[in-house]
């Protein structure tokens, strides 16, 4: 969701994408992108430039998942204490 998040900005670099992501390994973030890239969401375009460079960005297809994402990610922040308290729970038994 982060991957899109940051692609509804506008497109974007490998690196930028690692760097908005700290989370998320390079390994992680190489297969989120070829997943989205190959089900029709993100487009992938090579930039003639020294050194080449790979620009992702959100296809039409995937600017129709903004609105259930941007949903989906209030909800998180609205309930983000009562999904910690939740995990703080679980992990204690």
């Amino acid at each position: 969701m982060q991957v899109l998040e940051e692609l509804c900005e506008g497109p974007a670099r490998f690196n930028h994408l690692r760097r908005a992501i700290p989370a998320v390994t390079a390994k992680s973030l190489t297969a989120t992108l070829r997943k989205l890239e190959r089900n029709g969401i993100v487009g992938r375009e090579v930039v003639a430039t020294r050194p080449v460079a790979v620009e992702y960005r959100i296809t039409p297809l995937g600017k129709t998942l903004r609105e259930p994402v941007d949903a989906l990610l209030l909800w998180t922040r609205t309930h983000l204490a009562e999904v910690d308290a939740a995990r703080d729970r679980f992990d204690a038994l």
